[in-house]
């Protein structure tokens, strides 16, 4: 069982800071559609916050950290599972 809280909103806004990435730039890592829809996870007062899920995070860190013939391995079992998926490296 995994148990999993998810990084706050301040959380989220150091680490975008010390990648020096723009919204756009964090919403591509992230896989969400755009920098308005990352910048909903790092507003802490509001109704429109969302909190990031374990698949979003685990995806970006593993962008960040796997190197590109790992990545690739891991792409390939996904397009053996029947997707389609092609990414670009952050």
């Amino acid at each position: 069982m995994i148990q999993y809280a998810p990084p706050s909103a301040d959380d989220l806004k150091k680490l975008k800071d010390s990648l020096g990435k723009s919204s756009t730039e964090m919403a591509e890592l992230f896989g969400v559609t755009s920098g308005s829809q990352w910048r909903k996870y790092m507003v802490a007062d509001s109704p429109n916050r969302r909190d990031m899920g374990l698949h979003m995070l685990f995806f970006a860190m593993a962008r960040l950290e796997l190197d590109e013939q790992t990545m690739e391995r891991v792409l390939k079992r996904m397009r053996a599972a029947g997707a389609t998926v092609e990414l670009d490296q952050p």
